[in-house]
């Protein structure tokens, strides 16, 4: 069963596509299966994994988000093995108007991943930087949510604001949404402030923060424009390799949480098993 996770921050500029994309080839090259849903009306998740954005007939996001296609049917490969894209193009703005007199219309979305989860070990929900419908839409869908935090003052505030939503719509939507964690991207060391932010966060948020810390570096922004995810483009890069860490911390943590669950399961029903069996000799 897959794990869904939505990743987002309303604040544009922060790293949330770049971490998208590189996160779920970093799990792919981990050998676990990977969908990204690309919710976001620019497609930059799918023109960075070089995916043609009107190329696939069968439809895209906002087909699957209409319910003019099953989000089956709106699956593409990439270029990268075990892992795969429904892609978004700008056709997904007028979803947001669309979507306003649907019935349902904050669980368009987890309709049709309920469909898939089955298919896959991640569900990636690339988000716009916006709180709107589309966002509330993968956040409903999600089982947890995932926030890349730019190193920077501003980057703080917007955080708050997220926070806030995702604690409507736990509170009114989807009552299991958890947070994953946050990432902490375009740290400059030679910043002070980046390491004042990076402080304040780890203080305030604990574990929830990865310890896995996203650079600066050329070679993320450069990937994109040639389609490719940085393991692509250049797997030996300090991009490529701080993207491998956070993608082998979320999987040690996602792995490890199911592994106490089936290990707590197991010690619930181990007393109720023993009392079956006692009845069962009894009955000899």
């Amino acid at each position: 069963m897959a794990r869904v996770i939505c990743i987002a921050n309303q604040k544009g500029g922060v790293g949330k596509t770049t971490t998208s994309v590189n996160l779920a080839a970093g799990l792919a090259e981990m050998g676990r299966r990977v969908l990204i849903i690309d919710m976001d009306p620019q497609g930059n998740a799918s023109s960075g994994l070089g995916v043609k954005r009107y190329e696939n007939q069968e439809g895209n996001a906002y087909h699957a988000l209409i319910g003019e296609r099953a989000i089956k049917e709106t699956v593409q490969k990439t270029g990268t093995d075990n892992l795969y894209i429904v892609a978004a193009n700008p056709d997904l703005v007028g979803a947001e108007i669309e979507l306003v007199e649907m019935p349902n219309r904050e669980y368009r979305l987890k309709s049709e991943i309920e469909t898939i989860t089955s298919e896959y070990d991640y569900i990636l929900i690339d988000c716009p930087p916006s709180l709107g419908l589309l966002t509330i839409n993968a956040l409903s869908a999600a089982d947890t949510f995932l926030v890349p935090l730019q190193c920077e003052y501003y980057a703080l505030e917007g955080l708050s604001q997220l926070l806030n939503t995702a604690g409507l719509i736990k509170k009114n939507l989807n009552p299991s949404l958890k947070i994953e964690g946050i990432v902490l991207t375009m740290f400059d060391k030679r910043n002070n402030l980046s390491h004042q932010v990076v402080s304040e966060i780890q203080s305030h948020f604990g574990d929830k923060v990865f310890e896995a810390i996203v650079p600066r570096n050329v070679r993320l922004s450069e990937a994109p424009s040639h389609g490719q995810s940085i393991f692509g483009y250049d797997p030996k890069s300090v991009g490529a390799k701080k993207y491998l860490e956070l993608a082998t911390e979320l999987d040690r943590r996602v792995y490890g949480e199911k592994a106490r669950e089936e290990e707590a399961l197991a010690s619930n029903t181990a007393p109720e098993r023993a009392a079956e069996a006692q009845q069962g000799e009894a009955h000899v």
